[in-house]
């Protein structure tokens, strides 16, 4: 029973984490466009409160995932190879929202150098790791 609650939990902080991943690069593409610097500030502020936002689901979803991997025995670990590649794609995920934080603090001081057209390609990123991961999970091809 432990073991189902810990997935669904585990799911659920994936699912908040992940929407704040693909609204953010957003903010940063209106940020860019805009012109304005009432709106610039307003997204200064939406940025940096969702990010800021997000970051507990991350770090739940990681600490959830552990317990999940608890629950089994060592064997079991060694030999999932698809976890393997789930936990080395969840660790780019990382990687990708502290890039995040340097690009909210280049927004915050205007120094952002980056184009619009950057920002909805950086926005797919995250898509592409969101799909890996899930059929990793499902599927368990190795």
């Amino acid at each position: 029973m432990l073991l189902l609650w810990l997935k669904a939990f585990h799911i659920a902080f994936m699912v908040s984490w992940f929407a704040g991943i693909f609204y953010f690069p957003r903010l940063l593409i209106y940020h860019t466009q805009s012109k304005e610097n009432a709106v610039h500030q307003q997204l200064k502020v939406m940025e940096r409160r969702l990010l800021f936002f997000i970051t507990p689901f991350a770090i739940l979803t990681t600490i959830l995932g552990i317990a999940l991997i608890a629950q089994y025995p060592t064997e079991w670990f060694k030999q999932s190879g698809w976890l393997h590649a789930k936990l080395s794609l969840v660790f780019i995920l990382y990687i990708y929202h502290a890039y995040c934080f340097k690009l909210l603090a280049g927004f915050k001081h205007d120094k952002n150098k980056r184009s619009a057209t950057f920002y909805r390609w950086f926005n797919e990123f995250p898509v592409i790791l969101l799909f890996a991961i899930i059929i990793l999970a499902v599927v368990k091809p190795f």
